[in-house]
Parts: structure tokens; C-alpha cells; sequence
């Protein structure tokens, strides 16, 4: 990654490596440069995203940063935007999705009636080519990507079943657009359209068993994931009772668990910020997610991912 800063330029060295055949590729064919400048100076403030070769650009703007963000230029153009934030009472955190010719005005409204988001996302075309027609059908998809995905409860309300139609071809270039929003968003910080990895050939399964509790999940970039259908026990042991408890009771008010058959069962993929805690859910008392999650050969988690690294060292 390049990153831009106030007029400096910081380039990444270049490494080669000769390849073996028992050492994989650096690099693959989705491999992607992506500049983010920061015309500020400051790495948390406003950040500026592109794929040098594609014409998207999204333009992250703290909330806190509002007034300065008014003066880019790109806010007069048209686009889609995101509006990122949390509640406490809430078990995932929050995006509002929207379309907008004017997000400089957008923003000012939103500042003014809606509490919860601390980033604001726009993403526009570089060349100035977006229509209404490519806006408001890319509203209507990011909002069914993200429905779909569940990392991110959606604060839109309703959300239409069907978009505007649009010509095939369209269509295409559309999702194309799309590809590329998405992955300049989960580079600034905000895996909104990145799916749960899930059963596939990469993927290593753990099980998290005992008193009644059937959990399956893994591990991923930002924690652990516990898949949806996974089952806790109800019961609580008194030593775990003020960890455990706020947590389930977030999940279960935010419906992502439900009580059915005498057992709480997960109602959609969840990510926890621990493997450890999404054992203490699961299982109903503290534990150590590196121990109790385990594979179907019987390894643990901390056997796969941290026991093989000082392995590997000898």
C-alpha cells in the first residue's frame, strides 16, 4: 500500500523473493495497490481511498472532522455513502447506506438527526460519470449486500426487495463499481461487505462442546466467528455470571439468540472480539477460547495457530 501524506509520498521497498515449491506465491492475480492520501497529515482523519487503475473513490471523514471534510469537492458530486457507528445497547454495530447529488448537504442533515455514527464513507467516480440511475441502484445493492452479509445492522428501516431497473450491460459495469466500493471500505477499516469464510476448501472448523452446548465456529481476521444454528447451554455458572450475562443478554435482546428446546441457539453468523469470549457464551461460564475451541482431529485452537508457529522456529 502507498500512502499519500500533505506532499510526501512514502514508497513500500520491493522485495524478491525466489519461489520453491515448498514456499506459495507472494502474490496472486486479485492483488491490488491501493494509495490512500491523507490530506491532512493525520493517519485517523481524513482518509482518501483509490485503486489507481479503477474509478472509484471513497473519502473517509471523521465525524469529528466534519467541517474541514465540507471543503472537498468531491461531496458535490453524486455517489453512495455509509454512516458507521454503534450503540451501547446494541449487540453489532450500526451502518446507514444512502445515495445522495450533494453530500456536502447530505452530511449537515445527518449531523443534525442521527446520533449514532462516528465515520461517514462517500464513494464517488473519479471521473465524474455517476448518474442517479448508478446511485440509487447501488444504494439498493450495497443495502442487500449488507443485509445479506449480517456483520453490520442496517439503520435504514426498510429496505426494498427490487431496484430500478437497469439495462444488462449496466448491470455488469455496476457490479464491477460495487466490487470495488467494497473492498476500499473493509481497507478504511469497515468489513461491511465481507462474508463470514464458511465450510469452504480453506476453511478450519472448531467445535466448542459441553453441558448440552454444540458451538461451531472459526477464527478470522478481526476474532472469532460462532456460525449460525451453533447451541449454548442456558445455564450459567456463578463464577462466570457477571461476565456472561451482559453478553447473552445483548445478543438475545438483539435477537441474534433465541431460546428454543430449552437451549439458546445463535440465529445468524456472529463475530466475537475473542475466541474466549465466544466460548464463555457458548458454554455458559469464563474459559480459554485457545483450549476449549477445537478442530474435528481434537487440536486445539492454540495448537493450530499459535503451538505451530514456535514449532516451526526449531
Amino acid at each position: 500500500m502507498v500512502l499519500l501524506a500533505s506532499g510526501f509520498t512514502f514508497n513500500c521497498p520491493t522485495f524478491v523473493t525466489e519461489s520453491t515449491s515448498e514456499q506459495p506465491p507472494l502474490t496472486s492475480p486479485t492483488a491490488k495497490t491501493i494509495q490512500i492520501y491523507l490530506p491532512t497529515g493525520e493517519p485517523r482523519g481524513i482518509r482518501i481511498a483509490e485503486i489507481t487503475t479503477r474509478i472509484v473513490q471513497t473519502i473517509l471523514i471523521p465525524r469529528s472532522e466534519l467541517i474541514a471534510g465540507n471543503h472537498r469537492p468531491e461531496l458535490e458530486q453524486p455517489g453512495v455513502y455509509f454512516l458507521f457507528g454503534e450503540e451501547e445497547d446494541e449487540a453489532m454495530p450500526l451502518v446507514y447506506i444512502g445515495q445522495t447529488e450533494n453530500a456536502l448537504k447530505r452530511f449537515k442533515t445527518h449531523n443534525k438527526l442521527k446520533t449514532f455514527w462516528k465515520t461517514a464513507v462517500f464513494c464517488c467516480s473519479k471521473t465524474q460519470n455517476f448518474t442517479q440511475t448508478h446511485i440509487r441502484w447501488l444504494e439498493w445493492h450495497c443495502m442487500q449486500q449488507a443485509k445479506q452479509i449480517g456483520r453490520y445492522k442496517l439503520d435504514n428501516g426498510q429496505i426494498p426487495d427490487n431496484s430500478t431497473f437497469v439495462p444488462e450491460p449496466m448491470e455488469a459495469e455496476l457490479l464491477d463499481l460495487f466490487e470495488t466500493i467494497s473492498m476500499l471500505i473493509s481497507t478504511l477499516g469497515y468489513p461491511v461487505f465481507d462474508p463470514f469464510s464458511k465450510g469452504g476448501s480453506a476453511a478450519h472448523l472448531f467445535f466448542c462442546r459441553g453441558g448440552g452446548s454444540e458451538g461451531t465456529g472459526e477464527l478470522i481476521e478481526d476474532g472469532f466467528v460462532v456460525f449460525e444454528g451453533s447451541k449454548a447451554r442456558i445455564e450459567i455458572s456463578t463464577s462466570g455470571d457477571d461476565y456472561v450475562r451482559p453478553r447473552r443478554t445483548r445478543l438475545i435482546e438483539s435477537g441474534i439468540m433465541k431460546e428454543q428446546d430449552g437451549e439458546y441457539v445463535f440465529t445468524q453468523d456472529y463475530p466475537f472480539s475473542s475466541a474466549s469470549s465466544a466460548a464463555a457464551v457458548v458454554l455458559g461460564r469464563r474459559a480459554n477460547g485457545w483450549t476449549e475451541w477445537k478442530d474435528e482431529a481434537g487440536k486445539t485452537l492454540s495448537d493450530v495457530y499459535r503451538d505451530t508457529e514456535a514449532s516451526d522456529d526449531e
